[in-house]
């Protein structure tokens, strides 16, 4: 949007006409648009709570200080000096420019009493706190407005002003707010979705569900005969989808190769059979009992929980790395900490 940026200049007037017109010019080149208080007609309002007024309304502020300190008030402070302490007690942002060579300033236009000179060898001291520049002549001033108002536009940012045919009316404004409210629909849905099953999956195995899945164990006794396993367990083991995803899920709340998944199934796995043979008091027990899914039951299994909408694969680059990484989904994590959470103990009041 084409913006213009209003600067107010302040300065003694009768001394700095010819500065001025430079400046001026310069602020008008630059699509600027200058305010200064000899812009303005003659008013019945109090003049100085209208100079407070237009600079509140300007975008920037700049001082041109030449040889004469300028007419003052009762308390002997000068107009362009109160413009200045109002400007820097708003915040504006301000640059001011300074002469050279004060010296060569014409006699005619430069303080005459020793008060005068003392007020403005003290506001010339003030200034100086801020940014500020020195010029030479009336050109060399422009030149330097020029140049400094531009990296002041760029360091400050200002809300400027633009063309009523290219501001917003009420209609774009209650569009706006329209759209901001469908947005704000729109996130929540999403959110919502994040934590939904995908559409379909309800066909899907899953939860409670027992699966058949095909294994092989193995044991550390050497004398153990497998043909036991074989007649009780023909090679394959009963497990629920719940109790694959209680396990590996911790394991992908950052990400996790397709290596330790298949060894946290294998876990799994191997702790449902020694659970199993404890409850056969005829089946001598080994010390240790290992149970292996067939490699083809792993990708089964990984492709079922991604078929459910639980996990992905990550998006982290892992360098020459060949191996295949897992993390969970949104909807993933929700299930997983619903399902691993300890719940609530319900106790009887007698």
């Amino acid at each position: 949007m084409d913006k213009r940026y209003q600067v107010f200049v302040s300065s003694t007037y009768q001394d700095l006409q010819e500065e001025r017109r430079e400046v001026m010019q310069a602020l008008l080149e630059l699509d600027c648009i200058p305010a200064g208080m000899e812009l303005f007609p003659a008013s019945s309002e109090d003049q100085w709570s209208l100079i407070k007024r237009v600079i509140d309304d300007c975008d920037y502020y700049l001082l041109i200080v030449g040889g004469r300190y300028g007419s003052t008030n009762d308390s002997g402070v000068s107009y362009t000096e109160m413009e200045y302490d109002y400007a820097a007690s708003t915040g504006k942002p301000m640059i001011c420019f300074l002469p050279k060579h004060p010296e060569r300033i014409e006699s005619g236009k430069t303080e005459q009493t020793e008060a005068g000179k003392k007020a403005l060898a003290a506001f010339k001291e003030k200034v100086q706190h801020k940014m500020v520049k020195f010029y030479e002549n009336p050109a060399d001033l422009g030149s330097a407005v020029c140049r400094s108002v531009v990296k002041l536009i760029k360091t400050f940012p200002a809300e400027g002003w633009v063309k009523a045919s290219n501001a917003i009316d009420d209609n774009t404004l209650r569009q706006l707010a329209n759209l901001q409210s469908e947005n704000e629909a729109l996130r929540k849905e999403l959110d919502d979705n994040r934590i939904k099953a995908p559409e379909g999956s309800s066909d899907l195995a899953q939860g409670s569900d027992y699966y058949n899945f095909k294994c092989w164990f193995g044991s550390d006794w050497e004398d153990y005969e497998s043909e036991i396993y074989e007649e009780y367990f023909d090679n394959s083991i009963f497990l629920t989808w719940d109790e694959l995803f209680a396990v590996i899920a911790p394991r992908l709340i950052g990400e996790c190769n397709e290596g330790d998944i298949q060894h946290l199934i294998d876990e799994c796995a191997s702790a449902r059979i020694r659970d199993t043979l404890k409850l056969h008091q005829d089946i001598r027990l080994p010390q240790t009992t290992g149970c292996h899914l067939q490699e083809t039951e792993y990708g089964k299994i990984i492709l079922q929980f991604k078929a459910l909408g639980l996990i992905k694969l990550s998006s982290s680059k892992h360098g020459g790395a060949h191996r295949v990484y897992w993390t969970l989904t949104p909807y993933g994590d929700y299930v997983m900490t619903h399902q691993c959470a300890i719940k609530k103990i319900k106790r009887n009041l007698q």
